[in-house]
């Protein structure tokens, strides 16, 4: 049973029916977490803000749950072009680095054409 369901606010959360975290017995598994910013309710233009962006918003939900990114234990990060390996590189280093989590990467089509990098995260408490 899930314990506990985090939301953001994201519009295609109650549009697809999901929440941004679900917490377990101590472990919180996080949806697909994009460069969306809250704040203006929109995507940043380039890649490294969306990078930015996604990983912020995956340490709100963390805190949520009563954790942060040092609990991370798995990431899986999408991007949407090749060529931006170089330019999230050092961002996800610089977010996961204390946690150290497994990570992999895919190069893949999104959702939208503005959205450039998405991550998934799954994390354990304590």
């Amino acid at each position: 049973m899930i314990g506990k369901r985090i939301f953001s606010g994201h519009p295609n959360e109650e549009k697809v029916g999901y929440a941004r975290a679900a917490v377990v017995d101590g472990w919180v598994f996080l949806s697909g977490t994009t460069g969306f910013d809250p704040d203006t309710k929109q995507y940043p233009p380039t890649v490294e803000a969306q990078c930015e962006n996604a990983f912020r918003n995956l340490e709100r939900a963390l805190k949520e749950a009563g954790g942060s990114l040092a609990d991370l234990v798995r990431v899986l990060i999408f991007c949407a072009n090749e060529s931006d390996f170089e330019k999230v590189a050092p961002i996800i280093r610089k977010h996961c680095y204390a946690a150290r989590p497994t990570n992999t990467l895919v190069f893949a089509k999104m959702v939208a054409p503005h959205m450039l990098v998405e991550v998934e995260a799954t994390a354990k408490l304590g």
